[in-house]
């Protein structure tokens, strides 16, 4: 089956088409990504009303382009994805409205995409990967590690009580005086930096759940950088430095507690699988730290290329065929969530709040 795919959730606009195999491998047949970084560089973070603003203006261009890609008519399709959720509600409701006209129009069955959902099941596109899987979920939005036994069916075993990740890289890089987008330019100046300068906590270390925090960390690193002032680039660089090192080793503390639950859910017979998703992915000191860990542990780890582990079209595409041929498909009144939890049952996480 070939499904377009539409994600409009943050500051990304983007769409694809994807083919589901009959015996269930995934293929790209495009991807086309515009990001919108230069309109929110000014302000130091994404602005929703400008966001949606832009959303609007290259939607329909970006799924023309797809579409030529993939050197298909909306005949072709056999039906049509769309993140609905979570993410900004402007975004969210462009996109959407966007997909619904289509699949108005040209009669086709629409799949309303939870944007995480989206994340978790992309390494079943890249990969092939089979249920179940331990997930570590880190972006700008969401810090979570799931366990992944089905579509539509996750087990949320940890969450961040505040910030998530990515957050919490951008705001750091903010508040040194580094440029948006924050996450690369912590990573490009922590490889300048010497990491054991500054004592920096690990938040949570040690903790007997799985949950995360990022805003101690945070404060911290703005703490020390108000002593330094006027910062030198040697003090960013060490900051910089300090902060992913204390963030990496806090991560790697929270998963190895999650792959002990994780473990116990699965039996010690079952494959184990490690997956991490999201755009803080691609950092590359995290990367080196999980696979360290995921090999002391007997996890298997699978990393999707970095196009997808970033907001695009085709997890969005490849969730909304994952969905389809379960015949899980949507109407046309399926309205915008600016929050949407994928373990609704999870107990509540305190301090958590809307990021549960």
């Amino acid at each position: 089956m070939k499904i377009l795919g539409l994600e409009t959730s943050c500051d990304e606009t983007a769409a694809a088409v994807v083919i589901r195999e009959g015996g269930g491998q995934g293929r790209i047949l495009s991807n086309v990504v515009l990001s919108q970084d230069e309109e929110h560089r000014p302000y130091g973070g994404v602005v929703p009303e400008i966001a949606a603003r832009a959303h609007v203006a290259h939607a329909d261009r970006i799924v023309s382009a797809a579409m030529e890609e993939a050197d298909l008519k909306f005949a072709d399709l056999d039906g049509i994805a769309v993140t609905a959720g979570p993410g900004l509600i402007g975004g969210l409701l462009v996109g959407l409205t966007t997909a619904k006209a289509i699949a108005a129009v040209h009669d086709l069955p629409l799949m309303a995409v939870n944007h995480l959902e989206a994340h978790a099941l992309t390494a079943r596109l890249t990969h092939g990967l089979e249920f179940p899987y331990l997930l570590l979920l880190v972006s700008g939005g969401h810090t979570q590690l799931l366990s992944v036994r089905g579509v539509g069916d996750y087990r949320r075993l940890g969450t961040t009580l505040d910030d998530a990740l990515g957050e919490a890289f951008d705001k750091t890089a903010k508040l040194l005086g580094l440029p948006f987008p924050g996450g690369p330019q912590v990573e490009r100046h922590a490889a300048l930096g010497d990491g054991s300068r500054f004592p920096f906590p690990r938040p949570l270390k040690g903790s007997d759940h799985a949950h995360f925090s990022f805003s101690g960390l945070k404060t911290a690193v703005a703490r020390t950088a108000e002593t330094l002032v006027p910062l030198t680039d040697k003090d960013i660089a060490d900051c910089c430095a300090g902060f992913q090192a204390a963030a990496t080793e806090a991560v790697i503390d929270r998963v190895g507690r999650a792959m002990e639950v994780f473990e116990e859910e699965i039996g010690q017979t079952r494959p184990r699988h490690l997956v991490v998703a999201g755009g803080v992915a691609a950092n590359q000191a995290l990367a080196r730290a999980l696979a360290v860990l995921a090999a002391s542990r007997g996890f298997d780890l699978t990393v999707p290329p970095a196009a997808l582990c970033t907001d695009n079209g085709a997890m969005v595409a490849w969730a909304g065929a994952e969905r389809l041929v379960l015949g899980l498909t949507d109407g046309l009144d399926f309205a915008a969530r600016a929050r949407w939890p994928l373990d609704a049952e999870a107990p509540a996480a305190g301090g958590a709040g809307v990021k549960a």
